[in-house]
């Protein structure tokens, strides 16, 4: 059996649950999850201290830690390693550039869509947002940079970063970094389940938030469902996917292969559970992806998770035409997807479901994931169907206005409305309606 399924498109097709429903999110742990839901908001702070007794590395004397700390920790991060230091600031910057194009593109209005009806929009920021930021086996200092600057761009009044503890019962200090930079308000040094059910239910000291936004574990995702409607959410992520479309020019590309792998390998290397494909013309290609797979395995240091991932999702998938190979990613609707392609523009308008779009060669997606501006929370498990990922848009919300006076379109307007609601049987509407269709001397409402 080889490191990764190869597959025919039309067996894929047949056979879609088969192959990729091990990428799905993992629903299990929703029982241990409303547990502590309802624990936090019976006991507040004490549940959650003795729930991060029991899951976190340490638990801190206060759960919020001091802005000094975050501080302390950007200007230790200048003094020893500056370069990385210099490559946080050069993606913040990015990902506040587009984060305020993106903005630009939602803007208050009022148009008179017949005459005396004044219908409008106006964009206002949540007031507080959360944005959690996982420390597991690989704490995600760029989550910090991608959850709080486009809630800085959007105008969020508290911005709130939140964090597990560390040994010592600090964050890791990069991501303490990483939250000075991007602007944190306050910072918690809360993890897990406990820490969802505190910023969305409140407690003796930590406030309750409107919006908590970010990836996590399947129980920091549990909760987030499970606590949808108390607060807001931005979607339910992981695990991580990624998958690349190759046409035959890629044969035409020295090291095509090689580069696929190093792009699958970078997604896989996250844990068991995240997923690599590839989409290929041809059997020839699939077995070179393979065995560049083995080459690259053989160097990686992340190789023990890399390679059980590739082992339980790893798939490369062999298509005959285009539009088998636009079908197949549609319906696997990816959260990254690279196109090495010889055209892409014959592809994109076919490609409707992806998380973000990676368009040539050039554009690897770790790029993505790290500094060129876009952000890298994105729909997983094929939610990419329904939305897409973390923005500026995230933290706005698009409220309507309606403003009247009296005219023609007004008056109109009105009839159908009690029209409408007496064939609906709701007399207490249509009165409304009657009432101001039948006064007089009303000048604008």
């Amino acid at each position: 059996m080889g490191l990764v399924k190869i597959t025919s498109g039309a067996e894929f097709c047949a056979n879609e649950k088969l192959f990729i429903s091990g990428g799905r999110a993992d629903d299990s742990g929703g029982a241990a999850v409303n547990e502590i839901i309802a624990a936090v908001r019976l006991e507040g702070d004490r549940a959650v201290r003795r729930y991060a007794a029991r899951f976190e590395k340490a638990v801190p004397e206060n759960f919020e830690i001091p802005l000094a700390a975050a501080e302390e920790a950007w200007d230790r991060l200048k003094a020893e390693e500056a370069d990385l230091a210099s490559s946080l600031c050069l993606a913040g910057d990015h990902i506040r550039r587009f984060s305020e194009l993106q903005k630009e593109q939602l803007k208050d209005f009022e148009a008179e869509i017949a005459p005396g009806l004044y219908t409008g929009q106006r964009v206002i920021p949540v007031e507080k947002a959360a944005v959690y930021v996982p420390a597991g086996r690989f704490p995600l200092i760029s989550s910090a940079l991608m959850g709080l600057i486009p809630a800085s761009v959007a105008g969020v009044s508290e911005k709130v970063l939140v964090t597990p503890p560390a040994q010592g019962a600090m964050p890791d200090r990069r991501i303490l970094a990483a939250a000075q930079l991007a602007g944190a308000d306050r910072i918690f040094a809360l993890g897990g389940a406990q820490a969802i059910a505190a910023l969305a239910l409140g407690t003796e000291t930590v406030p309750r938030m409107d919006l908590i936004v970010g990836p996590g574990n399947k129980y920091v995702a549990a909760a987030k469902r499970l606590l949808y409607g108390e607060v807001g959410i931005d979607f339910i992520a992981g695990p991580t996917d990624v998958l690349i479309i190759a046409d035959t020019s890629a044969d035409l590309i020295a090291g095509a292969a090689d580069l696929i792998a190093a792009d699958m390998l970078a997604q896989a290397e996250h844990d068991p559970d995240a997923r690599a494909r590839a989409l290929v013309p041809d059997r020839g290609m699939a077995g070179h992806i393979e065995q560049a797979l083995e080459r690259r395995l053989a160097q990686l240091a992340t190789a023990v998770s890399a390679r059980s991932s590739l082992e339980a999702g790893g798939l490369i998938i062999v298509y005959k035409d285009r539009d088998e190979a636009l079908n197949i990613a549609n319906r696997i609707a990816p959260e990254h997807l690279e196109l090495h392609v010889s055209s892409p523009a014959e592809w994109i308008g076919g490609l409707k479901n992806y998380g973000s779009l990676f368009i040539g060669t050039s554009s690897a997606e770790a790029l993505g994931d790290y500094s060129a501006g876009i952000n890298h929370t994105l729909p997983t498990s094929a939610s990419a169907r329904y939305t897409g990922g973390l923005s500026v848009r995230n933290f706005l919300k698009t409220v309507t206005t309606l403003r009247c006076v009296q005219d023609s379109g007004y008056a109109q307007a009105l009839a159908a409305a009690e029209h409408m609601a007496r064939a609906e049987g709701l007399a207490g509407h249509a009165e409304s309606a009657a009432i101001r269709m039948h006064s007089e001397g009303v000048k604008s409402l």
